[in-house]
């Protein structure tokens, strides 16, 4: 899959990256993007290669029986994505023990700040949550701003469109060490933080930025 795809993304739909330089060798390591579209998860590991980007991902996709479900199962395994339930408070809190154990090991996990796909184009106030995992961690944070993910594959459609030209711009790693042993409350600096590194998304992409959660909950 490492091999295939990522000369398939290139050809077909005219991957561009910019800023390869500030992609740092190894993790532990939190990239953090806008979200516009479902080929978002397939264009971040491309684009960060040699790194291997973890996502977290719907249990649904690695739950499927027959010989659908199996390649679906392998399809999304093969490209580093972890299965993880979602719902309620309990659920929520899961994933973010979940992502920090994978941050803890080593590894690079790719987040969305705004938790869910942006339908209109805007990027919306980053969840707490991504605030939580920081400091949790201790990890730097990747900002990466996409941009036309969402005309290669518009919200709604099945399959992308070949052509489309998908650009990729990779911010300087953020660090948040000054929070460590700040008298700062928790609260207020899971929200500072998540809010800074969407500001850092925000300069990459341009982006209408709109002051609110995003609650469409795509499927």
């Amino acid at each position: 899959m490492r091999l295939v795809v990522p000369t398939a993304f290139r050809v077909l739909f005219h991957l561009r990256v910019e800023g390869k330089e500030n992609i740092p060798g190894s993790g532990p390591l939190i990239v953090a993007a806008n979200h516009q579209s479902f080929i978002d998860s397939y264009v971040i590991p491309v684009a960060l290669l040699p790194l291997k980007v973890v996502f977290l991902a719907k249990a649904e996709y690695f739950e499927g029986t027959g010989v659908k479900g199996r390649l679906s199962r392998w399809f999304f395994t093969s490209m580093g994505m972890v299965p993880v339930a979602r719902g309620d408070g309990a659920s929520a809190l899961g994933s973010l023990e979940q992502s920090a154990e994978v941050v803890n090991g080593g590894n690079v996990l790719a987040i969305y700040p705004e938790g869910t796909r942006s339908v209109d184009g805007r990027l919306y106030r980053g969840r707490t949550g991504a605030g939580w995992l920081v400091l949790a961690t201790g990890a730097k944070v990747l900002p990466v701003g996409l941009i036309g993910t969402d005309e290669l594959q518009p919200y709604g459609t099945r399959f992308p469109r070949i052509g489309k030209r998908v650009t990729v711009r990779i911010g300087e790693p953020l660090e948040f060490d000054g929070y460590a042993g700040s008298p700062v409350p928790k609260g207020r600096a899971r929200r500072e933080i998540a809010d800074e590194i969407v500001q850092a998304i925000q300069k990459l992409t341009g982006q209408e930025y709109v002051p609110e959660y995003n609650d469409h909950q795509s499927k």
